[in-house]
Order: structure tokens, then sequence, then C-alpha cells
């Protein structure tokens, strides 16, 4: 056989393992008897993500043509077998009963040649526990207690904002301007550090902000084949955020811990916990000698922190403040709410007070459900799980798991006329007659988020200024219904949402 003839079958043999591997993969679950849709040879499930299908689509359509049939059914993220989870029981299971065998996400992580994706939500197994544990302090109610007259200092201004801005029109794009206060509330809070997105809607911090969503390496469907493979991509040293946005972060980190350290400044805040973690000795494996964070891992901390303080409480806020303008009358009880629980606090806004106004922890319950910022939870099974009471039901080591958080919340099962945005939903009563695991805007177990007491004040701060001062009501450039960005794994519409807002 001529050299031609050695490579062509080389090539032809390669192809027809090619063709036999895909195969195997794309009959994984018919092969045992798991109900799931026929994949797309090349993109499984998620045939059209970002042009006609969201991430949050996909899993919605697929949850709700399988709902009944079993406490899971198969789906392919392109060429990969995954679970996607029908049942509360199931979740549950997952999420806090059985954690110890689902406690990671299964998602990328280098922090060699990528080192922001080194923070808590993507880090792994006992380096995950240890950062989780020594960062635990930062959120309690005691912590909570301390940044508050920050956040209120943060609000006011926002007031003086908003007023400035409707006095030129009173058709205000108000995501934007949220993103700017929680912009600024997470800066001062949680770095010590004064933003001025407020006063500057150019400033800096706010520019990063928006790049972390607009400026990426890569399309979304690349980013899917990198957290679907992630060992391969770690093998091809692969990188996901461009360089000005990785070297702004550990530049920031650099310069605030410089500072602090040669002007001997000491704050209550994160970063500090951070720079303390920085001196102490952490083990984070079994094996690995104690040692302090680096400075890349305190920037990896910072980011994430900085992403998840800014991007979700304001998405919730907009979406929020849309549901009021479109339901006038919940508007107004929620804010005789507010009035009467200030009054009963002596005129001031105090952290008792936030805490006390029963309505709107339902009101902002009803838009976490609805609108869910994180619309899907995942998770990597880290040996075989056999689901109980379901023998033929078997997760096997290594395969994800996927929990569609926006799926459950609009399931009609659980919440009847999901569509409708009801806050009495969440009253007392029906919180009772309802499993805690139907509502996961902030995850559930070990790995919840552990910023939801920071992420619930900062809303209810904001709430209790904003509505003592303004209304807000629908206008012509007010999307009804809205239109959702596919090309987001964040819920988040395509514009801005804009609301004709009045001075009270």
């Amino acid at each position: 056989m001529n050299v031609t003839g050695i490579l062509l079958s080389i090539i032809l043999a390669a192809i027809a393992a090619f063709i036999y591997r895909a195969h195997r993969n794309l009959t994984y679950w018919q092969r045992r008897g798991i109900p799931c849709d026929s994949p797309h040879w090349i993109h499984g499930n998620l045939h059209g993500l970002s042009k006609t299908i969201s991430f949050a689509e996909a899993f919605i359509k697929v949850y709700r043509r399988y709902s009944g049939s079993g406490p899971f059914c198969g789906f392919y993220l392109l060429q990969k077998p995954a679970v996607l989870v029908l049942t509360p029981e199931l979740a549950k299971q997952v999420l806090i009963k059985n954690f110890s065998n689902f406690s990671e996400r299964g998602l990328y992580v280098n922090e060699k040649d990528e080192p922001l994706t080194g923070h808590l939500f993507l880090l792994q197994s006992q380096k995950w526990r240890v950062m989780r544990n020594k960062l635990t302090p930062t959120f309690t109610s005691g912590q909570m207690k301390f940044m508050f007259p920050t956040v209120v200092s943060v609000a006011e201004q926002f007031v003086e904002t908003l007023n400035s801005d409707i006095e030129k029109s009173n058709v205000v794009e108000i995501k934007e301007l949220l993103a700017r206060f929680t912009t600024d509330v997470i800066g001062s809070c949680a770095f010590g550090i004064e933003c001025n997105s407020l006063k500057n809607p150019d400033a800096i911090f706010r520019q990063m902000g928006r790049r972390i969503f607009t400026d990426t390496r890569h399309s979304l469907l690349v980013e899917t084949m990198i957290n679907t493979a992630p060992n391969m991509a770690r093998k091809f040293h692969m990188r996901t955020f461009p360089d000005a946005i990785t070297d702004f972060f550990l530049n920031i980190v650099r310069e605030a811990v410089d500072y602090r350290e040669k002007k001997h400044v000491q704050r209550n805040d994160f970063l500090n916990i951070l720079m303390e973690l920085n001196k102490g000795k952490l083990k984070f494996d079994d094996k690995g000698e104690e040692k302090g964070l680096t400075l890349e891992e305190m920037a990896a901390q910072v980011f994430v922190f900085f992403i998840a303080g800014f991007e979700t409480s304001s998405t919730t806020l907009a979406f929020l403040l849309y549901e009021l303008a479109l339901n006038p009358d919940i508007q107004q009880r929620l804010r005789a709410e507010i009035i009467e629980a200030v009054e009963n606090h002596g005129g001031k806004v105090t952290y008792e007070c936030v805490n006390s106004i029963s309505y709107m922890k339902q009101v902002v319950s009803e838009t976490l459900r609805k609108y869910p910022v994180l619309p899907h939870l995942r998770r990597k099974a880290m040996a075989d799980y056999v689901v109980p009471g379901h023998p033929n039901y078997v997760i096997e080591k290594g395969k994800t798991v996927v929990i569609s958080v926006m799926a459950i919340h609009h399931d009609p099962e659980i919440y009847p006329e999901p569509e409708k945005f009801d806050p009495e939903r969440f009253a007392p009563k029906e919180m009772q007659s309802r499993d805690s695991i139907t509502w996961l805007p902030f995850g559930e177990g070990p790995r919840n988020c552990i910023g939801l007491r920071f992420a619930q004040m900062q809303i209810r701060i904001a709430l209790a200024y904003l509505l003592r001062n303004f209304e807000f009501g629908i206008c012509a450039k007010t999307d009804i219904p809205l239109v959702f960005d596919r090309k987001q794994v964040l819920t988040t519409t395509k514009s801005g949402i804009h609301l004709k807002v009045q001075a009270i």
C-alpha cells in the first residue's frame, strides 16, 4: 500500500471512530430507556441556541414535555448526555440530601491560564469548602447591619439622581440606572471604593460592569463547548474573559491591597477579609501545604462578588419595578406599607424597618419566582447515583445534572397561573403549603448563594427609598411583554426597561 493509501485509511478510520463515538453519545439515553428528545448530531438539544432559543427556553421545553414521566429525563448538551431534573424530590436529593455526591458544578475552572475563574461560584471540592467557610462571616446578619448605613447613603444619592433625570424626561430607562446604583453599593461595601456611577454613567467600574457581559472572547456556543468539556478546554489553555477585564480586576486588587498595607487601613469589608486570608494559612486539599491566598485568588473573589452584587440585584429590581408599573394596586399597597413602617421607626429607614415589611418580602419573592436571574442550576455527579425508588434511573459518575429553576417557577402544578404576578403566593399560609425546594432563585443547600442576605438587603433599601419618592407607570416605550436576550445565560431583557417615573 502506498503512502496515499495509508493516509486515506487513517483518515477513514478517524472519521469512522468519530461517527461511532458520536452515535454512542447521542443514543446514550435511548439505550437506557430514559425519555429524551432526539438530538441534533452537533448541537444536541441546543439547536438554535442564542438565535431562536435560549438555555432557559430549551430546558423549559423539555421539562414540560416530560414532566410526570419520571424523576428525570435525558438531555444532550451538544454531544454530551446530561440529566434534566423533573421532580422536587430529586432536586432536593441533588442540592441537599446527597450534596456530597453533587457538590461540584462541573463548569470550566482554569486558575493557571484564566485566574478570574478561580472564584467561589466555580471552585471545586476542598478548595471551595475552605473558601466558603472563610468568606461566610462577610454575610452574617451582624455584618449586614454594619453595611446598612452605607447602602442607605447610596440610596439617598440614587433618589437625587433620579429626581434630576425626570426633570429632563419622565421616561426613564430604569435597568441601567439601577445597575449604576448597585455598582456604587458593591464598590463601597465590598472594597471601600467610591465608584461614582450614579454621578457619572461612564465611571470605570460601570464600564467594566457592562463589558463583562458584552465583551466576550467567544460566542455562546463556544462558551457552551468549553463548559461541556472543561478538561479538554484546560488542555488547550482556553481563556474566556478579555484581557482588559482580567487586568482591571488584578490591578484594582493589587492597588487597593498595597494602599491599605502601606497606610495601615482597616475596614470591616470583603476586601479586608480577603487580606486576612492572604496572611493566614489555608489547607486547600489533604496533601497540599498550608498557604494564604494569592493576589490572583483574591482578584477572582472580588470579581465574582462584584458581578453578583450589582448585576443580579439591579436586574431583579428592574423586573420588580416593571411589574409594579403593570400592577398599580400592588404598587400602592407596597408604598403604603413602606410609609407606615418608616413612620413606626421614627421616620427613618432602619435595618429593623425594612425587615419588618412583610408585603415587601412577598413582592420581592414573587419577582424572583417569575424572573429568576440564574435560570438554571448545574451540578456534576461525583459517583454513580441510583434515584431512590427508581432503580432504572441511574445518574452515572461525571454526568451533568441540570435543575431548571425557570421551569419549576413556571410549573402550573406548583404555581397556578405562573405568568400572573401575584405576591400572595408568598403569604405565610401559602408558603407553608409548598415545599421550599420549589423556590430556587438563590439555589439551595450548602452551595446556595452566599450573598443572599446582602442582595435582599440592598433590594429592600432601594424599594423603601424609591416608592416613598416616586410613582412608576408604563409608557409608550415600555415593552409589553418583555423581550428577553437569548444570547445571555442570565435572565435579562434584550433592551432596557423603560418606565414613566413621577416624583411624589
